[in-house]
Protein backbone atom coordinates (compact mmCIF):
# COMPACT_ATOMS: atom_id res chain seq x y z
CA UNK A 1 0.00 0.00 0.00
CA UNK A 2 1.29 3.48 -0.85
CA UNK A 3 2.38 5.73 1.99
CA UNK A 4 -0.60 7.64 3.43
CA UNK A 5 -0.45 11.42 2.96
CA UNK A 6 -1.66 14.17 5.23
CA UNK A 7 -4.48 14.82 2.75
CA UNK A 8 -5.60 11.20 3.09
CA UNK A 9 -5.74 11.51 6.87
CA UNK A 10 -7.74 14.75 6.57
CA UNK A 11 -10.23 13.00 4.28
CA UNK A 12 -10.59 9.99 6.59
CA UNK A 13 -11.17 12.22 9.62
CA UNK A 14 -13.36 14.67 7.68
CA UNK A 15 -11.24 17.66 8.73
CA UNK A 16 -8.96 20.13 7.02
CA UNK A 17 -5.31 19.52 6.25
CA UNK A 18 -4.32 22.34 8.61
CA UNK A 19 -6.21 20.60 11.44
CA UNK A 20 -4.28 17.38 10.84
CA UNK A 21 -1.03 19.34 10.79
CA UNK A 22 -1.83 20.96 14.14
CA UNK A 23 -2.64 17.61 15.68
CA UNK A 24 0.58 15.99 14.44
CA UNK A 25 2.67 18.93 15.60
CA UNK A 26 0.84 19.19 18.94
CA UNK A 27 -0.30 22.74 18.25
CA UNK A 28 -3.33 24.42 19.88
CA UNK A 29 -6.55 25.28 18.08
CA UNK A 30 -8.33 21.91 17.90
CA UNK A 31 -10.44 19.95 20.38
CA UNK A 32 -9.02 16.99 22.31
CA UNK A 33 -11.60 14.73 20.70
CA UNK A 34 -10.58 15.70 17.17
CA UNK A 35 -6.90 15.42 18.01
CA UNK A 36 -7.43 11.97 19.49
CA UNK A 37 -9.29 10.77 16.36
CA UNK A 38 -6.52 12.07 14.08
CA UNK A 39 -3.75 10.46 16.12
CA UNK A 40 -5.63 7.14 16.08
CA UNK A 41 -5.63 7.21 12.28
CA UNK A 42 -1.96 8.21 12.25
CA UNK A 43 -1.07 5.19 14.40
CA UNK A 44 -3.43 2.81 12.62
CA UNK A 45 -1.93 3.52 9.22
CA UNK A 46 1.63 4.03 10.54
CA UNK A 47 1.77 7.51 9.03
CA UNK A 48 5.27 9.01 8.97
CA UNK A 49 5.38 12.81 8.48
CA UNK A 50 7.55 13.88 5.59
CA UNK A 51 9.48 16.50 7.50
CA UNK A 52 11.51 17.70 4.55
CA UNK A 53 8.38 18.31 2.49
CA UNK A 54 6.56 19.83 5.44
CA UNK A 55 9.39 22.21 6.24
CA UNK A 56 9.70 23.18 2.59
CA UNK A 57 6.01 24.05 2.54
CA UNK A 58 6.39 26.16 5.66
CA UNK A 59 9.13 28.36 4.24
CA UNK A 60 8.19 28.49 0.58
CA UNK A 61 5.20 30.12 -0.99
CA UNK A 62 4.44 31.61 -4.35
CA UNK A 63 1.46 33.67 -3.27
CA UNK A 64 1.04 37.45 -3.38
CA UNK A 65 -1.92 38.83 -1.42
CA UNK A 66 -3.93 41.88 -2.41
CA UNK A 67 -5.34 43.14 0.90
CA UNK A 68 -8.21 45.55 0.25
CA UNK A 69 -9.83 48.02 2.61
CA UNK A 70 -13.15 49.04 1.07
CA UNK A 71 -13.79 46.08 -1.20
CA UNK A 72 -17.25 47.45 -2.14
CA UNK A 73 -15.63 50.53 -3.71
CA UNK A 74 -16.16 50.36 -7.50
CA UNK A 75 -12.89 52.21 -8.08
CA UNK A 76 -10.95 49.45 -6.28
CA UNK A 77 -13.02 46.68 -7.86
CA UNK A 78 -11.89 47.84 -11.30
CA UNK A 79 -8.31 47.08 -10.26
CA UNK A 80 -8.71 43.49 -8.97
CA UNK A 81 -8.61 41.75 -12.33
CA UNK A 82 -5.63 43.80 -13.48
CA UNK A 83 -3.69 42.93 -10.33
CA UNK A 84 -4.37 39.24 -10.88
CA UNK A 85 -3.28 39.39 -14.53
CA UNK A 86 -0.04 41.26 -13.75
CA UNK A 87 0.91 38.97 -10.86
CA UNK A 88 0.16 35.78 -12.79
CA UNK A 89 2.28 37.08 -15.68
CA UNK A 90 5.13 37.24 -13.18
CA UNK A 91 4.47 33.64 -12.16
CA UNK A 92 2.81 34.30 -8.81
CA UNK A 93 -0.42 33.00 -7.33
CA UNK A 94 -2.98 35.69 -6.50
CA UNK A 95 -4.95 35.97 -3.27
CA UNK A 96 -7.63 38.63 -2.72
CA UNK A 97 -8.43 39.39 0.91
CA UNK A 98 -10.92 41.99 2.17
CA UNK A 99 -10.43 44.03 5.34
CA UNK A 100 -13.25 45.99 6.95
CA UNK A 101 -12.80 49.57 8.11
CA UNK A 102 -13.16 48.35 11.70
CA UNK A 103 -10.21 45.96 11.46
CA UNK A 104 -6.55 46.79 11.94
CA UNK A 105 -5.02 46.09 8.55
CA UNK A 106 -1.55 45.31 9.91
CA UNK A 107 -2.94 42.73 12.32
CA UNK A 108 -4.91 41.13 9.49
CA UNK A 109 -1.86 41.21 7.21
CA UNK A 110 0.29 39.57 9.89
CA UNK A 111 -2.17 36.72 10.42
CA UNK A 112 -2.63 36.21 6.68
CA UNK A 113 1.13 36.16 6.12
CA UNK A 114 1.58 33.42 8.70
CA UNK A 115 -1.38 31.37 7.52
CA UNK A 116 -0.63 31.55 3.78
CA UNK A 117 3.17 31.87 3.97
CA UNK A 118 2.95 34.88 1.67
CA UNK A 119 5.77 35.83 -0.63
CA UNK A 120 4.66 39.45 -0.60
CA UNK A 121 1.61 41.71 -0.30
CA UNK A 122 -0.01 44.76 -1.84
CA UNK A 123 -2.26 46.84 0.40
CA UNK A 124 -5.02 48.65 -1.48
CA UNK A 125 -7.09 51.49 -0.02
CA UNK A 126 -7.65 52.53 3.57
CA UNK A 127 -5.53 54.86 5.66
CA UNK A 128 -2.32 54.29 7.60
CA UNK A 129 -0.02 56.56 9.59
CA UNK A 130 3.72 55.80 9.41
CA UNK A 131 2.98 52.33 7.99
CA UNK A 132 6.64 51.42 7.60
CA UNK A 133 7.05 51.31 11.40
CA UNK A 134 4.77 48.26 11.57
CA UNK A 135 4.87 46.72 8.11
CA UNK A 136 8.67 46.49 7.91
CA UNK A 137 8.55 44.16 10.90
CA UNK A 138 6.63 41.58 8.84
CA UNK A 139 9.80 40.65 7.03
CA UNK A 140 8.28 40.30 3.54
CA UNK A 141 8.11 42.81 0.68
CA UNK A 142 5.00 44.99 0.46
CA UNK A 143 3.64 47.93 -1.53
CA UNK A 144 0.91 50.41 -0.62
CA UNK A 145 -1.43 51.39 -3.45
CA UNK A 146 -3.76 54.38 -2.95
CA UNK A 147 -3.38 53.98 0.82
CA UNK A 148 -4.08 57.40 2.31
CA UNK A 149 -1.91 59.19 4.83
CA UNK A 150 -3.19 62.19 6.74
CA UNK A 151 -2.14 65.78 6.24
CA UNK A 152 -0.38 65.61 9.62
CA UNK A 153 2.22 63.09 8.44
CA UNK A 154 4.69 63.15 5.55
CA UNK A 155 4.77 60.63 2.74
CA UNK A 156 5.59 57.22 4.27
CA UNK A 157 9.12 55.92 3.77
CA UNK A 158 8.03 52.76 2.00
CA UNK A 159 6.93 51.61 -1.49
CA UNK A 160 3.81 53.67 -2.24
CA UNK A 161 1.77 54.27 -5.40
CA UNK A 162 -1.03 56.80 -5.81
CA UNK A 163 -1.87 60.42 -6.49
CA UNK A 164 -1.37 63.67 -4.58
CA UNK A 165 -4.93 64.30 -3.37
CA UNK A 166 -4.32 67.91 -2.35
CA UNK A 167 -2.78 68.77 -5.71
CA UNK A 168 -5.51 67.02 -7.69
CA UNK A 169 -8.25 68.67 -5.64
CA UNK A 170 -6.57 71.97 -6.49
CA UNK A 171 -6.47 71.11 -10.21
CA UNK A 172 -10.15 70.13 -10.17
CA UNK A 173 -11.36 73.41 -8.69
CA UNK A 174 -8.91 75.45 -10.74
CA UNK A 175 -10.56 74.00 -13.87
CA UNK A 176 -14.01 75.10 -12.68
CA UNK A 177 -12.64 78.58 -11.98
CA UNK A 178 -11.17 78.72 -15.51
CA UNK A 179 -14.65 77.86 -16.74
CA UNK A 180 -15.92 81.04 -15.10
CA UNK A 181 -17.33 79.61 -11.86
CA UNK A 182 -16.85 81.36 -8.53
CA UNK A 183 -19.67 79.92 -6.41
CA UNK A 184 -18.42 76.34 -6.24
CA UNK A 185 -20.14 73.86 -3.94
CA UNK A 186 -18.27 70.84 -2.59
CA UNK A 187 -19.71 67.47 -1.56
CA UNK A 188 -17.00 66.02 0.66
CA UNK A 189 -16.38 63.03 2.92
CA UNK A 190 -16.63 62.97 6.69
CA UNK A 191 -15.74 66.26 8.40
CA UNK A 192 -13.47 64.32 10.78
CA UNK A 193 -11.60 62.73 7.89
CA UNK A 194 -7.96 63.74 7.98
CA UNK A 195 -6.85 61.90 4.85
CA UNK A 196 -8.27 61.86 1.30
CA UNK A 197 -11.25 64.12 1.96
CA UNK A 198 -9.20 66.56 4.02
CA UNK A 199 -6.49 66.80 1.39
CA UNK A 200 -8.90 67.33 -1.50
CA UNK A 201 -10.65 69.96 0.63
CA UNK A 202 -7.28 71.66 1.16
CA UNK A 203 -6.78 71.69 -2.62
CA UNK A 204 -10.26 73.21 -3.05
CA UNK A 205 -9.38 75.97 -0.61
CA UNK A 206 -6.00 76.65 -2.23
CA UNK A 207 -7.54 77.06 -5.68
CA UNK A 208 -10.12 79.50 -4.33
CA UNK A 209 -7.51 81.51 -2.43
CA UNK A 210 -5.23 81.70 -5.47
CA UNK A 211 -8.13 83.08 -7.52
CA UNK A 212 -9.04 85.62 -4.85
CA UNK A 213 -12.34 83.86 -4.06
CA UNK A 214 -13.24 83.77 -0.35
CA UNK A 215 -13.79 80.32 1.17
CA UNK A 216 -17.42 79.92 2.27
CA UNK A 217 -18.07 77.05 4.69
CA UNK A 218 -21.77 77.03 3.76
CA UNK A 219 -20.81 75.74 0.29
CA UNK A 220 -19.27 72.55 1.75
CA UNK A 221 -21.50 69.55 2.53
CA UNK A 222 -19.81 66.90 4.65
CA UNK A 223 -21.04 63.32 4.83
CA UNK A 224 -23.30 62.28 7.68
CA UNK A 225 -21.41 60.15 10.24
CA UNK A 226 -23.49 57.06 9.40
CA UNK A 227 -23.05 57.38 5.62
CA UNK A 228 -20.20 55.97 3.52
CA UNK A 229 -18.05 58.88 2.35
CA UNK A 230 -17.65 58.21 -1.35
CA UNK A 231 -21.11 56.85 -2.11
CA UNK A 232 -24.23 57.86 -4.07
CA UNK A 233 -26.09 58.21 -0.77
CA UNK A 234 -23.60 60.81 0.41
CA UNK A 235 -23.93 62.65 -2.90
CA UNK A 236 -27.71 62.65 -2.72
CA UNK A 237 -27.90 63.82 0.90
CA UNK A 238 -25.09 66.33 0.47
CA UNK A 239 -26.60 67.94 -2.62
CA UNK A 240 -30.05 68.05 -0.98
CA UNK A 241 -28.51 69.75 2.04
CA UNK A 242 -26.90 72.41 -0.15
CA UNK A 243 -30.09 72.97 -2.13
CA UNK A 244 -32.25 73.21 1.00
CA UNK A 245 -29.88 75.76 2.56
CA UNK A 246 -30.68 78.22 -0.21
CA UNK A 247 -27.00 78.95 -0.84
CA UNK A 248 -26.33 79.87 -4.46
CA UNK A 249 -23.81 77.90 -6.50
CA UNK A 250 -23.15 77.52 -10.22
CA UNK A 251 -20.87 74.48 -9.98
CA UNK A 252 -20.40 71.45 -7.76
CA UNK A 253 -17.24 69.44 -7.10
CA UNK A 254 -18.06 65.93 -5.91
CA UNK A 255 -15.09 64.12 -4.36
CA UNK A 256 -15.81 60.88 -6.23
CA UNK A 257 -17.75 59.81 -9.32
CA UNK A 258 -20.06 57.72 -7.14
CA UNK A 259 -20.95 60.84 -5.16
CA UNK A 260 -22.06 62.50 -8.40
CA UNK A 261 -24.56 59.69 -9.03
CA UNK A 262 -26.51 60.73 -5.94
CA UNK A 263 -25.93 64.45 -6.55
CA UNK A 264 -27.41 64.14 -10.05
CA UNK A 265 -30.60 62.69 -8.56
CA UNK A 266 -30.92 65.43 -5.93
CA UNK A 267 -30.37 68.17 -8.51
CA UNK A 268 -32.90 66.59 -10.88
CA UNK A 269 -35.53 66.34 -8.13
CA UNK A 270 -35.03 70.05 -7.41
CA UNK A 271 -35.43 70.96 -11.09
CA UNK A 272 -31.79 72.03 -11.37
CA UNK A 273 -30.41 71.14 -14.80
CA UNK A 274 -26.88 69.86 -15.38
CA UNK A 275 -24.97 71.70 -16.76
CA UNK A 276 -27.30 74.57 -17.70
CA UNK A 277 -28.05 75.55 -14.10
CA UNK A 278 -25.23 73.79 -12.30
CA UNK A 279 -21.99 72.32 -13.64
CA UNK A 280 -20.85 69.09 -11.95
CA UNK A 281 -17.40 67.53 -11.86
CA UNK A 282 -16.45 64.19 -10.32
CA UNK A 283 -13.27 62.39 -9.41
CA UNK A 284 -11.78 58.93 -10.20
CA UNK A 285 -12.82 58.41 -13.83
CA UNK A 286 -14.65 55.11 -13.27
CA UNK A 287 -16.27 53.41 -16.26
CA UNK A 288 -19.75 54.38 -15.06
CA UNK A 289 -19.00 58.09 -15.44
CA UNK A 290 -19.17 58.05 -19.24
CA UNK A 291 -22.64 56.47 -19.20
CA UNK A 292 -24.21 59.09 -16.94
CA UNK A 293 -26.57 61.62 -18.47
CA UNK A 294 -25.14 64.08 -19.17
CA UNK A 295 -21.72 62.44 -19.49
CA UNK A 296 -19.68 63.27 -16.41
CA UNK A 297 -16.63 65.49 -16.57
CA UNK A 298 -14.17 63.95 -14.13
CA UNK A 299 -10.57 63.69 -12.97
CA UNK A 300 -9.35 60.26 -14.06
CA UNK A 301 -6.93 58.29 -11.91
CA UNK A 302 -4.59 56.13 -14.06
CA UNK A 303 -5.71 52.74 -12.77
CA UNK A 304 -3.74 50.55 -15.17
CA UNK A 305 -0.49 52.44 -14.59
CA UNK A 306 -0.91 52.36 -10.80
CA UNK A 307 -1.52 48.61 -10.84
CA UNK A 308 1.55 47.95 -13.00
CA UNK A 309 3.76 50.20 -10.88
CA UNK A 310 2.61 48.50 -7.68
CA UNK A 311 3.52 45.09 -9.09
CA UNK A 312 6.84 46.37 -10.49
CA UNK A 313 7.87 47.83 -7.13
CA UNK A 314 6.99 44.58 -5.41
CA UNK A 315 8.99 42.56 -7.95
CA UNK A 316 11.99 44.84 -7.46
CA UNK A 317 11.83 44.24 -3.72
CA UNK A 318 11.46 40.48 -4.22
CA UNK A 319 14.20 40.12 -6.84
CA UNK A 320 16.77 42.65 -5.75
CA UNK A 321 15.76 43.86 -2.32
CA UNK A 322 15.73 47.42 -3.60
CA UNK A 323 15.11 50.34 -1.27
CA UNK A 324 11.62 51.86 -0.95
CA UNK A 325 10.35 53.97 -3.83
CA UNK A 326 7.25 56.06 -4.36
CA UNK A 327 5.39 56.54 -7.61
CA UNK A 328 3.07 59.54 -7.65
CA UNK A 329 0.74 59.87 -10.63
CA UNK A 330 -1.25 62.82 -11.92
CA UNK A 331 -4.97 62.66 -12.53
CA UNK A 332 -6.16 63.52 -16.04
CA UNK A 333 -9.11 65.76 -16.78
CA UNK A 334 -11.76 64.07 -18.92
CA UNK A 335 -14.12 66.70 -20.33
CA UNK A 336 -17.61 65.54 -21.16
CA UNK A 337 -20.97 67.30 -20.92
CA UNK A 338 -21.56 68.05 -17.23
CA UNK A 339 -19.51 71.27 -17.07
CA UNK A 340 -20.25 74.37 -19.11
CA UNK A 341 -18.50 77.71 -19.28
CA UNK A 342 -20.21 80.38 -17.21
CA UNK A 343 -20.42 83.71 -18.95
CA UNK A 344 -19.72 86.78 -16.86
CA UNK A 345 -22.90 88.66 -16.03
Amino acid sequence: MAQLTIKDIAKICNVGVSTVSRAINNEPGISDKTKERIMQVVQEFHYIPNNSARNLKMVESNTIALIVTGIDNIFFQSMFGQFEVELRKMGYDFLLHAVSWREDVVTVATELMKEKRLKGMILLGGQMERPEERLDALGIPYVLCTVAHSADYPMPNCPWVGIDDELEGYHTVKYLIRMGHRDIALVAGQEADNAVSAQRLAGYKRALQEAGIPFRPELVAFANPDVTDFSPENGYLGAKKLIASGVKFSAMFCMSDLITVGAYKALDEAGIRVPQDCSVIGFDGIELSKYMCPGLTTMHQPIEEMVKSSVELLMQALDAGEKPKQKIYQATLIERDSVTKREES
